[in-house]
């Protein structure tokens, strides 16, 4: 059954629930940078969960459906045009509800935990997903991996079932 999201007031992560080549921390979703420098111009991407839990990987699952981090009023925006996201899109940290030129980010911001663990783009037969490949961040011992829309289906699990966890160190 596909459900929205329980609503969670608690900041955690949300982490890919197969740890991939990370045995040791999994991949969650990260906005790109850190401190003073976060580039909400650059598409999110999956990273290796650091431990605790920093501002730029601390989300909450909204009851309409959206992934907000709240530490800057940003949600998980999948990119698309005219309300419409194809296969291969990536996602963006946006104000929750923008509206500006060309983005009207309310339906690109509802998701869907299903039961399976996928996370969908409500309405859309896509499902948030991780690359096949993960390489260096700016710390030699940090990994990442491209995060982006792919067919539900065609999704392989391992790459697209998602988990809330509240980190030991963050409750």
């Amino acid at each position: 059954a596909a459900n929205a999201a329980p609503q969670r007031q608690t900041p955690g992560h949300l982490r890919l629930v197969d740890d991939l080549d990370r045995p040791q921390d999994g991949y969650c979703i990260d906005i790109l940078g850190s401190g003073q420098h976060i580039r909400f111009d650059m598409p999110l991407s999956a990273h290796n969960c650091k431990p605790g839990l920093y501002q730029d990987e601390a989300v909450v699952f909204e009851s309409g459906g959206r992934i907000r981090f709240p530490a800057y009023d940003a949600c998980v925006t999948a990119a698309g045009i005219n309300q419409s996201v194809l296969a291969g899109a990536a996602l963006m940290p946006r104000r929750c509800g923008e509206r500006s030129p060309f983005l009207e980010a309310d339906a690109l911001q509802r998701f869907i935990h299903r039961a399976d663990g996928r996370v969908e783009l409500a309405g859309s037969g896509l499902c948030l997903t991780v690359g096949e490949q993960s390489g260096p961040t700016f710390d030699a011992t940090h990994r990442w991996r491209a995060l982006f829309m792919q067919h539900c289906e065609k999704a392989a699990l391992s790459h697209s079932r998602w988990r809330f966890v509240v980190p030991a160190a963050a409750k």
